[in-house]
């Protein structure tokens, strides 16, 4: 096998035995109008890929990620050079980072400040170097113990402040870098037991804090979009961004709805008891799919496993729910996604990116053949047509009331509902998956 080094460029061949190769992703190939980088807008994860060195609860580093530097600045510069050149390899054309994946912390905030421009700075000449963007970036406003009780709604104002200063410094490097958008991922935004928390008063602290941010991105002139990443726990037991619909009605209680989308993340999707698929039709349907973290849980395991995602079923379903949802705008598939401990090596990593990458194009593939059959949707259509007509279609237009749907349901004897048919479409289904 060839080394990290020896890979100049991962191309499409779906005929090589080069495991260096991508065997269903063609960037350049035209589906449904467009070329097939565009629907994906494929992005890479900064803290797992650059930052992530295999260490876990039980245990260590399994790879060594300074790049032969020892200078902490320069351990950083070292990172974003390997990450440019990564992208470069893996013909990326996104990033994402938090503000603590870039540069090193400093004793104060204002030196870690200082740390956090100078990278900004030097990731803009990186991107006009390489012809990248930045997807979007966020605050770590949850690994230092100042926020283990919360950011926007810790219990201390001080932390309230720091969290504050900290995305302000956040969207004024999503402006510098032409971010596309700009995530906020409450990350011990929620509570371990009611016995110490006022979650009326947390909730509201939330609220006041993200219409500040609302306030200060107009002030800047910064036109990226807002994200909410719904996550229902761990690290905290429950979350107040438990899920899709749980932020909507946060959003619309406070009366945020027309500024924030929802970035969706299948393993956290799983974690709530939810499919990938439900959550972002969840988003879909509520006028707030915005991007997507792509990765994969292990339902053996009860944590995030950020696993790169393989399972070509829920790529295809996710696809399908990308393109009924009209296709990314501002959004893409950000691969928040690392490594199995155990994969150690410079070239493992180009493998996991692979076979995400791979995965997520099949996806689309079968997602636009399920579209053109077309024999699901139409079952689905015909499931309803007794909205179309007759009663149905006075309830949908709003022209009736409980007196005359009472005075037609006494005309009523043995209504039959149809079958659903489930295991018939999951069949179709297999059929475009595997068949002719």
């Amino acid at each position: 096998m060839k080394t990290y080094r020896e890979v100049a460029r991962v191309v499409y061949a779906p005929q090589s035995s080069d495991p260096f190769t991508f065997k269903h992703y063609d960037p350049e190939a035209v589906v449904l109008g467009k070329p097939m980088k565009e629907h994906l807008r494929f992005a890479m994860s900064y803290w797992h890929t650059i930052g992530g060195a295999g260490t876990d609860m039980f245990g260590g580093d399994t790879m060594d990620k300074k790049f032969g530097a020892t200078d902490p600045l320069a351990i950083y510069k070292a990172k974003a050079d390997f990450a440019f050149g990564l992208m470069d390899k893996l013909q990326l054309e996104y990033y994402c980072f938090h503000d603590a994946d870039i540069a090193p912390e400093g004793k104060t905030f204002r030196e870690s400040l200082g740390y956090f421009e100078t990278m900004v700075d030097y990731l803009a000449a990186l991107q006009k170097k390489h012809r990248k963007k930045l997807l979007w970036n966020t605050a770590n406003n949850f690994s230092d113990k100042k926020f283990m009780a919360g950011a926007a709604t810790s219990p201390n104002a001080d932390v309230f402040a720091i969290a504050a200063a900290k995305v302000k410094a956040g969207l004024d490097a999503a402006k510098r870098l032409g971010a596309a958008g700009y995530v906020f991922w409450g990350g011990r935004e929620g509570y371990d037991t009611l016995l110490n928390t006022d979650m009326g008063f947390e909730l509201d602290n939330l609220a006041r804090f993200l219409q500040m941010a609302v306030d200060y991105k107009r002030k800047i002139g910064f036109t990226g979009l807002f994200y909410i990443e719904p996550k229902p726990k761990e690290p905290t037991k429950h979350q107040y961004d438990f899920d899709a619909a749980t932020c909507m009605n946060f959003l619309r209680k406070y009366h945020l709805e027309t500024e924030f989308k929802l970035n969706i993340e299948a393993n956290h999707a799983t974690l709530a008891g939810h499919t990938f698929q439900h959550e972002l039709r969840t988003a879909a349907i509520n006028g707030a799919f915005g991007s997507i973290d792509a990765n994969q849980g292990d339902l053996f395991l009860g944590w995030d496993t950020d696993q790169f995602p393989t399972n070509v079923y829920d790529t295809t379903l996710c696809m399908l729910e990308v393109l009924k949802a009209g296709g990314f705008t501002s959004g893409g598939l950000n691969f928040d996604a690392k490594a199995r401990r155990q994969s150690n090596t410079f070239e493992d990593i180009l493998l996991s990116y692979i076979a995400g990458m791979d995965a997520f194009a099949l996806g689309l593939r079968m997602a636009v053949r399920l579209i053109e059959d077309g024999r699901i949707e139409d079952f689905v259509r015909h499931r309803y047509a007794s909205y179309r007509s007759g009663i149905g279609a006075q309830i949908v237009a709003g022209t009736t009331d409980f007196d005359a749907l009472f005075k037609h349901a006494l005309t009523l004897q043995d209504v039959e509902v149809e079958s659903g048919r489930q295991e018939y479409l999951e069949t179709i289904f297999n059929e475009i998956m595997f068949g002719k």
